[in-house]
Order: C-alpha cells, then sequence, then structure tokens
C-alpha cells in the first residue's frame, strides 16, 4: 500500500505533465495528447480500464470493446435505470397473442457514412448477434423469423411465447445488440467486420487510432438524440463535447500524476491502493459509476487435459476462496463481497447452494485426496495471467497457487489482456498456443439470470462461451428457465442450475466487487448505468 502523496505537477494548457513525460516516449506524446490544432476543441482524455484492440462489438464480450460499441453504434431498445426496457432507435408492440413484436425506426436515423439506417440493416444486425450472444443464442432458438416488410419495420414472429424478447434486445451489456449497416453485419461469423460505422453519438477516427497508444472518438453532428433525459442506456444521447480521447497508460501511479495535473480528465479504473491520494484531492470526484458492481471468476477449458476430467475439474474448484482473491485483487473490504451466488447477491435469485468451500475457504484437502483419486498425470495447467489491467492482475496469481497446493503442476503465462481476449477464443490444445485457463469480470446485468449469464452456456463448440462444456442438462434447465412466468419455479430453477455450475464446475465464481472511477471536477454530467462509463451528456467546463 502506498501511503506518501506524490508531489503535483502543475501544467498550463497546451503543456504536458512530467508525469505523462515520464509514462510515454517522446515520438508518441504528440500522438497521444494532440496537435495544438485542437487546442480550442472541447475534448475528454480518459483512461479505460483496458487497451482497444478488438474492434467489432460482436466478436468478444470484452468491455472495453462494449464501451467502443456505446461510442460508434445505437441499439433498438435500451434499459433505463428501473430496469425498464424502452424506446432507443424504434418503438415497439406486442400481439396479442405474444408472438408478434413489431419495432418501428423512428425518425432522422443515418449512417456514419450519411445513408439512411434501414429495417434491413436491424434484421441483419439481430441475426448477427443472435448467432453470438448467450441471450441471443436463446432467443433465437423461440424465433420463428425476422423480417422487414418495408424500410422502418422489423417484424420478430415466435413459435411460442417467450418472456425475454425485449430484455435480449434491450440487454445493457455484452454482447449487445448493436445495429450497424447489412453490409457489415453480413460479415462471416467470427470475421471481424472491415469498417466501424454505426449511427451513434460518436463517430470513430479511424485515423488517429494507434492500439497501445489512443482511440479517438469524434461527435456525430447528424446524431438526433431521444428526447427523454438520459437514463443507463436509454434516453437522449447527448454528445456536449467534441472529442474523447481514451489514451493508454497502464502505469497506476502515472495515472494518478496525470489526472492530478489536469493531463487526463477520467480514469475509469483507479487502483484501490492509491485511492487515498485521489480522495485527498479537492479537484477530484470519486463515484462508482455501476451499482451493480462485478463478478469476478475463473473459466476453465473443457476440450483438453486436465480440465476434460469432470474430478479434476472438481479438485481445483475446492481448492479455491474467494476472500484471498478479493484481499489480493481490491484489499479493501469496502469495496468488495465474499458471495456464493452465482446469479450475484442481493438478486432475486441469490443463492447459496453449493458454494461453501468457496465462501469458507475449506476445501484443500477435500481437493488434495480428489486429485489424488482422479489419475492426474501431472498435465501443466497453462493459465494465462495479464499483467496490464488492474482488474484482473491479481486473480490468476492466486488461483494458480491454490492450483500449486492442491498439487497441480501450473504453467502460469504473463500477457496483456488484449491477447488473453483473442487466445481465449482459440480451440487449439494449450501445446499448440491454447490455454486451460483464464479468468475475467461480468457487470452484474450480465449475470442475473441463467438466460443472461453466459457463462452458465452449455452449448459446448457450438454457440458456447470460451471454454466451451457441452451440457445438455444444464441447457435443458436453462431452456426450462426461459419458458417459466413464475418466479417462483425461476428461483427453484436457478438453485438447481447453480448446484449444476458447481457440481460440474461449469466456472467458478470469486466474489463480488465495486470499481470507483476518478475524474476531474471540470466534468459535469457523468451518468451511472451497468455499461459504464458513457461520454455523452458530459460537458466539460475550463480546459
Amino acid at each position: 500500500m502506498l501511503h506518501v502523496t506524490p508531489p503535483r505537477v502543475s501544467t498550463k494548457v497546451g503543456k504536458l505533465s512530467m508525469a505523462l513525460k515520464a509514462a510515454l516516449p517522446a515520438f508518441l506524446l504528440a500522438t497521444a495528447l494532440g496537435s495544438p490544432a485542437l487546442a480550442q476543441t472541447k475534448t475528454i482524455r480518459a483512461v479505460m480500464h483496458s487497451d482497444l484492440r478488438v474492434l467489432d462489438p460482436g466478436l468478444t464480450t470484452a468491455y472495453i470493446t462494449r464501451d467502443h460499441g456505446y461510442m460508434v453504434y445505437d441499439t433498438l431498445l435500451a434499459m433505463d435505470e428501473h430496469f425498464k426496457i424502452q424506446p432507443q432507435m424504434a418503438s415497439y408492440k406486442v400481439s396479442d397473442d405474444k408472438l408478434t413484436y413489431t419495432f418501428t425506426l423512428r425518425d432522422g436515423l443515418k449512417w456514419h457514412d450519411g445513408t439512411p439506417v434501414t429495417a434491413e440493416d436491424c434484421v441483419a444486425s439481430l441475426k448477427r448477434w443472435g448467432k453470438a450472444d448467450g441471450m441471443g443464442q436463446k432467443l433465437m432458438d423461440f424465433t420463428a423469423s425476422i423480417e422487414a416488410p418495408d424500410a422502418k419495420t422489423i417484424v420478430l414472429k415466435l413459435k411460442e411465447p417467450y418472456g425475454l424478447v425485449l430484455e435480449s434486445i434491450g440487454k445493457p451489456s455484452s454482447l449487445v445488440p448493436f445495429m450497424m449497416p447489412k453490409r457489415l453485419a453480413e460479415t462471416p461469423a467470427g470475421k471481424a467486420i472491415p469498417e466501424q460505422i454505426g449511427s451513434g453519438p460518436f463517430k470513430f477516427v479511424q485515423g488517429e487510432f494507434q492500439p497501445g497508444v489512443k482511440a479517438v472518438y469524434e461527435k456525430n453532428k447528424d446524431y438526433v438524440p431521444r428526447s427523454e433525459a438520459p437514463s443507463w442506456t436509454a434516453g437522449g444521447k447527448v454528445v456536449k463535447v467534441d472529442r474523447v480521447e481514451w489514451i493508454t497508460m497502464p502505469d497506476a501511479q502515472t495515472v494518478v500524476n496525470a489526472i492530478q495535473s489536469g493531463d487526463i480528465d477520467f480514469s475509469e479504473t483507479p487502483s484501490y491502493d492509491l485511492l487515498p491520494i485521489l480522495e485527498a484531492d479537492k479537484d477530484l470526484v470519486i463515484h462508482t459509476l455501476s451499482p451493480l458492481g462485478f463478478q469476478t471468476l475463473g473459466r476453465m477449458n473443457f476440450l483438453y487435459p486436465p480440465f476434460d476430467n469432470p474430478k479434476i475439474r472438481r479438485a481445483a474448484f475446492l481448492a479455491a476462496s474467494q476472500k484471498p482473491v478479493l484481499d489480493a485483487l481490491i484489499g479493501n473490504p469496502k469495496y468488495y463481497k465474499v458471495c456464493g451466488a452465482v446469479f450475484g447477491c442481493g438478486t432475486p435469485l441469490a443463492s447459496d447452494i453449493g458454494s461453501e468451500t468457496l465462501t469458507k475457504g475449506n476445501g484443500m484437502e477435500e481437493a488434495k485426496k480428489l486429485l489424488k483419486e482422479s489419475g492426474y498425470d501431472g498435465t501443466p495447467v497453462v493459465v494465462m495471467a495479464p499483467g496490464d489491467v488492474g482488474q484482473l492482475k491479481a486473480q490468476p496469481i492466486v488461483f494458480a497457487q491454490f492450483l500449486r497446493d492442491a498439487g497441480f503442476k501450473v504453467d502460469l503465462q504473463a500477457t496483456d489482456w488484449q491477447t488473453v481476449v483473442t487466445r481465449r477464443a482459440s480451440q487449439k490444445s494449450p501445446k499448440e498456443g491454447g490455454w486451460n485457463m483464464f479468468f475475467t469480470n461480468w457487470a452484474g446485468p450480465d449475470i442475473m439470470n441463467p438466460v443472461a449469464n453466459v457463462s452458465t452456456n452449455g452449448k459446448g463448440k457450438n454457440g458456447g462461451w470460451f471454454g466451451w462444456p457441452d451440457d445438455p442438462t444444464i441447457e435443458k434447465m436453462r431452456d426450462q428457465f426461459a419458458r417459466s412466468t413464475s418466479p417462483e419455479e425461476q428461483k427453484k430453477l436457478a438453485e438447481e442450475i447453480q448446484k449444476r455450475v458447481y457440481d460440474e464446475v461449469i466456472y467458478i465464481p470469486l466474489g463480488q466487487f465495486e470499481q470507483p472511477s476518478v475524474w476531474r471536477k471540470s466534468l459535469k454530467g457523468v451518468l451511472d448505468g451497468p455499461a459504464t462509463p458513457v461520454f455523452w451528456n458530459i460537458e466539460k467546463t475550463g480546459d
């Protein structure tokens, strides 16, 4: 823990701080912070939780790509702060028999290339999303057809009533059903779209994009926001600045220096260790934007040894304990919660079934015994360990030690998060550059029920999430949950699914945490929400 406040470095407009000089080579400084010609524009400079490399929001559940998506693209529907689905690009009507949903595009929608948004574009976008996303896949299982009878109308017809149609299309977090032109939405599955053309409030500046340095967005002057007040991802997306620049700055102390000096305006995930320094600065605001917090988790690869063996997966599960992970990741109990609920503590489906060893940390001896009985032959467990994202540094290191203590041989491979995002999609064996285990975080809305929580997906290699467990039993239970309209039955099914998750070790929840963000008081109107940060509604006073 750091307890010494570093000296503040004062700068004037247009000059560079010592903090950034220390952080970036000289030839990158001008690229990262812009030229004098941009000095008169209103620009928000933000350090996000990760570098941006994967631009296609349909290819990855990584939140940095989702955040990029909200800058460039828009959605048909959106969720407000009361968890209600609201019109965004389109209004909707539902037939009396609950089998036909009709969406009507609002006026004034244009793609960034100047062409009008059409219903055919949106049908293609929904179909692309429905192949990749867990909730989308489940919706498509119930869908008979999606068609565009005219340029402004989308008609979705169901095979049978399904209660999560609007919640699926209006879901706030990954994978978000962003709308894009038909020609992009028809890009073959698994292949990245060739350009970033949306209809959202910002335009991506491709010519200034440098992975590892910065990503730049400019106000979309043709965007027509809704008239309602903004609420989470719903309502009016009114852009009040000219540019937003995401600056890559992986060193936590450098971020502190830069935000205190005014060289950056916003930091999404400041280091917990350094929060006391920031809290003492009267020019800064510290606030948790996502009220539902995050679940951190570990995911195994079911395709290859040793975790293709359920006994070995179970041994690894029994060796795990949430509190050491959370202590290393967060440190301050003010910001974390030991929680064995697969669908999140504090939610209607919260349960502690099957989670005792995780929450009490009392399973190590049983883990050692089971590993010996399993026939484990010493196959190394390849654990990907990103070192450039504060929210993901600790988990692989702590879990690797759990595995070693239980008797596993561990190959802890240092990497960066964007490499993990790319590599975890590979189904190659660990010897061929694949993996055995990775760690990530889900925002609260992404885990709240068995359909939303993609980590409970048991579709295997064809439609499953990274790790690819093939479990028809859990898929049958998820289908039953999707059809259920009774809260009592849903609660019972969720408990059965949770038990199955833990018995088969579909994934390993490692606790919940909150992540405060920090920004300079010159920013006004920063919005809360489950998919934050968003950069509409923010005013910047001064420079």
